[in-house]
């Protein structure tokens, strides 16, 4: 007869395998998924205060905050997609047949350099200044490539897209219905003592709002301040230039810095001193100062961890988990952070007694 440890252990191997095995399951679809989970935490509050006027219908509270979820985030994002890829084909084009040179745009900056700027240039690059051109030329062309490419790629991929959207919008449902049992369940299920399953969920819920909210806010404050200067100054594209500043702000400090300090130059190197100067004092007291005061207000202050913490596990995070990354990074950051400090709880503060 098996003993009882022997069943135990050969359980907990099974349960590892199936555990494994269903997430190589749902792997496919992990953005999906994991989207799907980020926006039930988001509205949970608001399928609650829904679910207290119609107690009795639960199904009910969750289409209508499926259908807020639909009206604030999903269509204004689906929108913003189909303009941007417009207008990142539209200046592929331009580029492939010659009317959008960034080549030609670099010389006029070089040429409007002084003779000890561009021997300066000569000596710290290393080489000369066609060649720095040539390349400058080179990475542009890629760059739009990339961009028509990525395009193109959605347009193919768009089975997959809509079915991936589908299981979001579908697993959203029933996390907004089911979603507090879903989590009393998996608590029982972990063995831990109830105060730190408590500290701990309190601590993933809070950084993911925190880091979605505020990523989320600083992103579309830059992208949508950036894209109207932009508009304003005559800048073609200012949809897709407002929406890569909005992706590269998630990188704190320089993101947006990234695409409209080169067009100031530009701009002050040709002669354009006036939308080079306006541009250059919008991007540093408008676009610089969003990214200086609100990160720091509605992510560091909510997630109550250091700046570089934030800046550090949202930079791995999107190296490894790709756009996602920005919401994984600092929520791992956080938990490693927390499961520490039940560990090893930090000493009481030392008073100094009185003489």
């Amino acid at each position: 007869m098996t003993s009882p440890t022997v069943q135990n252990k050969a359980f907990l191997i099974l349960l590892i395998l199936v555990t494994l095995a269903f997430g190589a399951i749902l792997w496919q679809f992990h953005g999906a998924v994991f989207w799907g989970v980020v926006l039930a935490i988001l509205f949970a509050p608001l399928h609650r205060k829904l679910l207290g006027r119609m107690p009795r219908r639960r199904n009910l509270a969750a289409l209508c905050t499926l259908g807020l979820c639909l009206i604030v985030v999903i269509l204004p994002m689906s929108a913003i997609t189909v303009s941007l890829i417009q207008e990142a084909t539209a200046i592929y084009d331009r580029v492939r047949s010659g009317q959008l040179n960034f080549g030609l745009y670099f010389q006029q900056v070089i040429a409007a350099l002084p003779e000890w700027a561009v021997n300066l240039l000569d000596r710290l690059n290393l080489t000369t200044i066609g060649e720095l051109q040539q390349r400058f030329s080179s990475v542009a062309v890629q760059a739009s490539q990339f961009v028509a490419t990525q395009a193109l790629s959605i347009g193919q991929n768009t089975l997959q897209f809509v079915v991936s959207f589908g299981i979001m919008l579908y697993l959203l449902f029933f996390l907004l219905r089911d979603g507090s049992r879903l989590a009393l369940r998996i608590g029982q299920a972990t063995p831990l003592d109830e105060a730190h399953k408590r500290q701990l969920v309190d601590k993933f819920t809070t950084v993911i709002r925190a880091t979605v909210k505020g990523n989320i806010v600083v992103a579309a404050s830059q992208g949508a301040l950036g894209g109207m200067i932009f508009w304003i100054l005559g800048i073609q594209g200012p949809v897709l230039w407002g929406v890569l500043m909005a992706f590269l702000s998630l990188l704190p400090a320089v993101g947006a810095g990234l695409i409209w300090v080169p067009v100031a130059i530009y701009f002050l190197a040709t002669g354009a001193i006036w939308q080079g100067l306006v541009l250059t004092a919008f991007g540093i007291f408008v676009i610089g100062l969003v990214d200086n005061i609100l990160r720091p207000i509605l992510v560091g202050k909510d997630t109550k961890m250091p700046d570089y913490v934030v800046l550090i596990s949202t930079l791995g995070g999107m190296s490894i988990f790709g756009l996602t990354g920005f919401v994984i990074g600092p929520v791992i950051a956080a938990l490693f952070m927390a499961c520490w400090d039940l560990f090893s709880p930090a000493p009481p503060e030392i008073t100094s007694s009185p003489r």
